[in-house]
């Protein structure tokens, strides 16, 4: 931020967690700039397109597009410059200005901005990386974390001008549209990458590595032809299978002592496990018969939502594991692990369509299936030679998508300290040379809300009297 300019002179706005504030901006509680909207209606039964929390991507509020979206609850009606706050799980920061009239899930609080408030303002403002932390931290329920108004109605709202919202609404539209082709580019260069990666594994591993050989069919549809000398067996003749569990979070005993490494589905995006993130402790791996899996073993997310069920890992050190993974042991000389992997990866796809409605009301893998999936065999020699050929070439990729990767990360988080520091005033935008809106498009985007709602205090507050 060190090339925008800062306001002539700040003062302290009482408040921990906004700190110094331009001179001349007031301050207000929320409920006192913006109306919480209750109107709730029957979505079933209502014409108007349904938005859910799903539909809203977390930080860039944008829509997600759903043609199938819908509710067969009750929907909270919403306008054109509405803002929606997710208050499930803030922390995911799925805040949306509403272009339209429709339904929004109950989970998203409706606010309709006051006449002193801008809408685009106050949503780039209830997004803003320092506002989203301060409502998580006040959420209540451990498996589904909400917020309330009542506290979020209490919090403090930095009050510019009306013309210098307008301003900082319309430099941030053009500054994160600019950042946001920026992750675009970047996100469809990691798609590329992961397309390559796995058309060049699944070509390695299910037909070879030399175009000359004979080919088989092999009778199953999604590898079509193989090398005529290669095998097919179930995995279940080469390998042990199994899961693990969780001890009981609520025995301190389980989990006060380090003795041993246990894992969950979150590690299973790396390529190789090199270290844990929780343990257990010896008593807990006894008394809950936890299985000890060796190093070597492939790992596999059996369930999970997103994109997680079906990948797999290598583990290289001795651990147990949680109920959503299963480790996969070979028993036989004429599979190796890696190549197991590899297998699996050129797999993945047809494991997840494969598993779609398996484990009663969600998707999932389970032992039983996994020992009977069939699997390729080629001889050791040349599955070595595959893992040696995938090794060097996968090499330059990996490291391209971890630049990216990092790259990625900067831009998002500079996105969010953008927003955050021009809405609380830690940087001057209002000299900016950008493309404005004349005045009269301005009041056009504002909604009309004098008739709807009476004339009340605006509420304006004291910097000692408002409180987060």
């Amino acid at each position: 931020m060190g090339k925008h300019q800062l306001y002539p002179k700040y003062k302290d706005s009482g408040i921990d967690w906004i700190g110094e504030v331009p001179e001349f901006w007031l301050l207000k509680r929320l409920k006192f700039s913006a109306y919480l909207v209750n109107q709730k209606i029957d979505a079933e039964s209502s014409t108007l397109p349904y938005m859910g929390l799903e539909h809203i991507q977390s930080w860039t509020g944008e829509r997600i597009k759903d043609s199938n979206a819908s509710s067969e609850g009750i929907g909270s009606h919403f306008l054109p410059n509405d803002v929606l706050f997710g208050k499930l799980r803030p922390y995911l920061a799925k805040v949306h200005l509403a272009k339209h009239e429709g339904l929004a899930s109950t989970e998203a609080l409706v606010l309709r901005s006051r006449d002193s408030i801008f809408p685009p303002f106050l949503r780039y403002y209830s997004v803003s990386r320092d506002f989203i932390h301060i409502v998580d931290s006040s959420t209540f329920g451990t498996k589904m974390p909400r917020a309330s108004w009542d506290f979020i109605g209490n919090l403090a709202i930095l009050v510019p001008s009306l013309p210098e919202q307008q301003t900082i609404a319309t430099f941030l539209d053009h500054k994160t549209a600019q950042i946001d082709a920026l992750i675009a580019k970047k996100e469809a260069l990691l798609e590329k990458l992961a397309e390559k990666r796995t058309a060049l594994i699944s070509q390695a591993v299910t037909k070879g590595l030399d175009p000359t050989v004979p080919m088989k069919d092999s009778g199953i549809k999604w590898l079509g032809e193989i090398p005529a000398h290669w095998g097919i067996a179930k995995l279940g003749y080469f390998a042990s299978i199994g899961n693990g569990s969780t001890p009981k979070r609520d025995k301190a005993e389980y989990w006060s002592r380090k003795d041993f490494p246990w894992l969950n589905s979150s590690k299973i995006n790396e390529e190789i496990i090199v270290e844990a993130e929780q343990h257990i402790s010896k008593q807990a791996l006894e008394e809950c018969h936890l299985p000890v899996v060796p190093a070597g073993s492939v790992l596999i997310a059996i369930t999970g939502e997103g994109q997680t069920r079906g990948r797999s890992a290598l583990l290289s050190f001795e651990a147990t594991i949680s109920q959503h993974l299963a480790s996969i042991q070979p028993i036989s000389e004429v599979m190796g692990a890696i190549y197991l992997r590899r297998y699996l990866q050129a797999a993945y796809q047809w494991l997840r369509n494969e598993s779609n409605g398996a484990g009663s009301t969600r998707a999932a893998l389970t032992c039983d299936f996994l020992k009977k999936i069939n699997i390729l065999l080629p001889p050791l020699n040349e599955q070595v030679c595959i893992i040696n050929f995938l090794d060097s070439k996968l090499e330059i990729d990996h490291s391209l998508a971890s630049a990216t990767q990092i790259s990625l990360k900067k831009l998002k988080e500079y996105r969010t300290a953008l927003i955050t520091n021009a809405v609380t005033g830690k940087i001057d935008v209002r000299n900016v040379k950008l493309p404005q809106p004349t005045p009269t498009e301005l009041l056009a985007t504002l909604p009309d809300i004098e008739e709807e709602f009476p004339d009340v205090d605006a509420g304006l507050l004291p910097l000692d009297e408002i409180s987060i």
